[in-house]
C-alpha cells in the first residue's frame, strides 16, 4: 500500500489503513484542507465559492468523487460536477465557470488500484508550492471547521464540457479540418477503459477522420494493460494498426493529458516526438520560444533554434513547465511523455488539442506516418525506474553519484542531470510514485541503455 503527499495533490492505493494508503479518511482530510483554503481566500460574502470536479474511469472514481463532493458541500462550497471527464477538460471548465479551484480525481498513468486528487487554482492550473504546502499543513493539523446546516454548499451536474472542449479545439486557428478530411484517415485508438473513450473518437470524427476503430472502449476502469502509454504496453494497439491496415494508431492515458502515436507498420512514432512534431507545426506558423522539462529529448531544442526561437529547460512537473513557459513567453511547451501545452488554448497538458495540431501538421505530409517521422532526429531515450524502500535517503545517493561524475557537466536543479559529450542521463525521485526515474538519451539505443544501466548500478551500489 502507498500514500504519496505532494504539493500538487495526494495519490495512493485504495484500501488499507489511513495515513498509509488512500482511504476515505485521507480523501476527506485532504479535500477539506484544500476546501478550507478556498473558503478562507474567497472574497464574496453573498455567494459560496465554486469548485469544479471531474474524474477518470477508475473503479474507485465514484466512491472518491462522492467523498470529495460531500466534503466540499460541508465546507459551504458549491460543486460543479463534470462526472466522467478528462484532466484538461476540468482545467478548462474551472476557467470557464469562474471557479475558485478544481479537483481532478485521477491517478493519471498509475495502475487501477491507484487514485488521486489533483488540485487546481482559479486559473485551471496546478496549485503552486506555497498553496500545496498549506494544504499539507492543514491536513496534518486536522483543524478544519465545517459550516452549519443553513450554509451548506450545493451540487450542479454539468456533462456538457467534453463537447465544449471539442468545440474549442475545432475553433483553434491552426486546426486544419479540411486538409485532415482530405486524407480519409483510418485510425485505431486505445482508450484504456477510461474517459478518453467518451471524447477522443468524437473528436477524431469532428476533425474529419473517416474511420475510427476503438480498442478498450468500455469505461469500466479495468485497464486492459498497464495504463502508462509506453511501447511495451501498446502491443495490442500496434498489432491492430497493422491488422486493420490503418493509417496510424493513437494511445492516451486514463485522464487524457498524455498522447502518443503508432505508425502504420506498428512501430512507435515516439512519445518524445509528439511534442517535437506539434512544436514544429506551431513554430512554422508563428515564431517564438519553447519549453520542455529536462528529461525530454534535445530534439526540441535543436528544432527551436532552427526556427529562430529560444529553448529553455524546466524542472519536471507540469507546474514547473507552465511557470517557465510564462517566464519566457513560450508559444508551445510540454513534456516528453507526450504532454502538449498550448498556452493560448490553456496552460495544461491536453491530448485533445495535441491530436488536432499533430493531425493538422501530418495531413500536409502526403506519405505515411513512418515517412513523416523521418523529418525528426533518431535520438533514443532509455526510460527506467528503481523502486524505493521506505526511509531510503536519495539525497545521499545522489551526492555520491555527483562525486563519482564530478568531471562531467552536472545540473542539480531537479534531481541530478549528467552530460556525457552529446549524451545525457537524468536521475530524479518521482513526485507521484515511490521510485527513482532514470532517463538517458543518445543517438544510439544501445548507448542510451548502457548509460542508464550504469547509473542504475551506481544507485544500487550506493543505497
Amino acid at each position: 500500500m502507498a500514500l504519496i503527499k505532494s504539493i500538487s495533490g495526494i495519490r495512493g492505493t485504495i484500501g488499507g489503513n489511513p495515513g498509509s494508503s488512500l482511504t476515505p479518511i485521507d480523501v476527506v482530510k485532504f479535500t477539506a484542507a484544500f476546501g478550507r483554503i478556498i473558503t478562507e481566500t474567497h472574497n464574496s460574502k453573498s455567494e459560496n465559492p465554486k469548485i469544479v470536479i471531474g474524474r477518470d474511469g477508475r473503479i474507485s472514481g465514484p466512491m472518491v468523487s462522492g467523498l470529495v463532493t460531500n466534503t466540499l458541500i460541508g465546507l459551504g462550497i458549491d460543486v460543479i460536477d463534470l462526472g466522467l471527464s478528462t484532466t484538461p477538460t476540468v482545467e478548462i471548465a474551472t476557467i470557464k465557470e469562474g471557479a475558485a479551484g478544481g479537483i481532478i480525481i485521477t491517478a493519471s498513468h498509475n495502475p487501477r488500484e491507484w487514485n488521486a486528487l489533483k488540485l487546481l487554482n482559479k486559473d485551471g492550473e496546478f496549485i503552486d508550492a506555497t498553496i500545496g504546502a498549506q494544504v499539507l499543513q492543514k491536513a496534518a493539523d486536522e483543524s478544519i471547521k465545517f459550516t452549519p446546516v443553513d450554509k451548506l454548499g450545493s451540487v450542479t451536474t454539468d456533462t456538457s464540457y467534453l463537447q465544449r472542449h471539442i468545440d474549442m479545439v475545432l475553433q483553434y486557428p491552426l486546426i486544419d479540418v479540411e486538409t485532415i478530411k482530405s486524407r480519409h484517415f483510418k485510425v485505431v485508438v486505445d482508450c484504456i477503459n477510461s474517459s478518453g473513450a467518451l471524447v477522443i473518437p468524437q473528436l477524431l470524427y469532428a476533425l474529419g477522420v473517416e474511420e475510427v476503430i476503438v480498442l478498450n472502449g468500455e469505461v469500466n476502469g479495468k485497464f486492459a494493460h498497464n495504463p502508462e502509454p509506453l511501447p511495451e504496453h501498446l502491443v495490442q494497439l500496434s498489432k491492430e494498426v497493422v491488422k486493420q491496415n490503418a493509417d496510424f494508431g493513437i494511445a492516451i492515458d486514463p485522464d487524457v493529458d498524455r498522447l502518443c502515436f503508432v505508425c502504420e507498420d506498428g512501430s512507435m512514432f515516439g512519445e518524445e516526438y509528439t511534442l517535437v512534431a506539434v512544436a514544429d507545426y506551431i513554430l512554422s506558423k508563428k515564431k517564438g520560444n519553447t519549453v520542455s522539462n529536462m528529461s525530454s529529448t534535445k530534439a526540441l531544442k535543436e528544432l527551436t533554434i532552427k526556427h529562430g526561437g529560444e529553448y529553455t529547460p524546466s524542472a519536471v512537473g507540469e507546474v514547473n513547465v507552465v511557470n517557465k513557459m510564462k517566464a519566457v513567453n513560450a508559444v508551445i511547451g510540454g513534456e516528453g511523455n507526450g504532454g502538449i501545452i498550448v498556452p493560448d488554448f490553456h496552460y495544461g497538458r491536453d491530448a485533445l488539442i495535441g491530436i488536432a495540431l499533430f493531425l493538422s501538421h501530418f495531413a500536409n505530409h502526403k506519405k505515411g506516418l513512418k515517412s513523416f517521422r523521418r523529418n525528426y532526429p533518431e535520438y533514443f531515450i532509455s526510460k527506467n525506474k528503481i523502486e524505493l524502500e521506505n526511509g531510503l535517503d536519495t539525497n545521499a545517493i545522489f551526492d555520491k553519484i555527483k562525486k563519482k561524475y564530478k568531471n562531467n557537466p552536472i545540473n542539480i536543479e531537479d534531481g541530478l542531470k549528467i552530460e556525457f559529450d552529446t549524451d545525457w542521463v537524468h536521475l530524479r525521485t518521482s513526485n507521484t510514485e515511490p521510485i527513482i526515474r532514470i532517463y538517458a538519451e543518445s543517438s544510439f539505443a544501445t548507448t542510451a541503455n548502457n548509460i542508464a544501466n550504469r547509473l542504475m548500478q551506481d544507485i544500487r551500489e550506493f543505497r
